[in-house]
């Protein structure tokens, strides 16, 4: 975890490894794994709890991990203007794990939140080990990259 994130270990606890199934199902960045992958994603996640007013990720800090929303919304700004908001289902901060570059975005808790965090190690142990999750992470990032030009 980066240096902003490491204010949450204390909060980490082990997630529930079937209990985050169907609704793993439902993040498009998953709608393409059968049960067998999305218990490999589970098993790759840690629960995290948040607070309103938290930030997730900051503009230009260095990022490993990302998060995918189960309860709770973010607002999502850039240069200081709101680009996004976010609810349950979204993933924040899949470009950090496969570039280790900086983020290029701030998330910040709109209110309290539940998130699964998959760390670099395991991100990318997703992307060689379950067959289409590359294919839709691919989909995902052109589709932002279209929405913000």
């Amino acid at each position: 975890m980066d240096e902003q994130s490491a204010g949450l270990l204390p909060m980490l606890r082990p997630m529930a490894r079937d209990a985050w199934l169907d609704h793993l199902a439902q993040v498009p960045l998953f709608a393409e794994c059968d049960k067998r992958q999305l218990q490999q994603v589970a098993a790759a996640a840690v629960e995290v709890s948040i607070e309103a007013g938290k930030v997730l990720v900051r503009e230009g800090e260095p990022g490993h991990e990302c998060f995918v929303i189960v309860t709770g919304s973010a607002t999502v700004t850039r240069d200081g203007a709101t680009v996004a908001n976010l609810g349950p289902g979204a993933v924040v901060g899949e470009l950090a794990p496969l570039t280790g570059g900086v983020r290029t975005a701030t998330v910040t808790a709109d209110s309290a939140m539940e998130v699964l965090v998959i760390a670099q190690r395991e991100f990318n142990g997703l992307i060689e080990e379950v067959p289409g999750f590359a294919v839709q992470l691919l989909r995902n990032l052109a589709a932002r990259m279209t929405d913000e030009s």
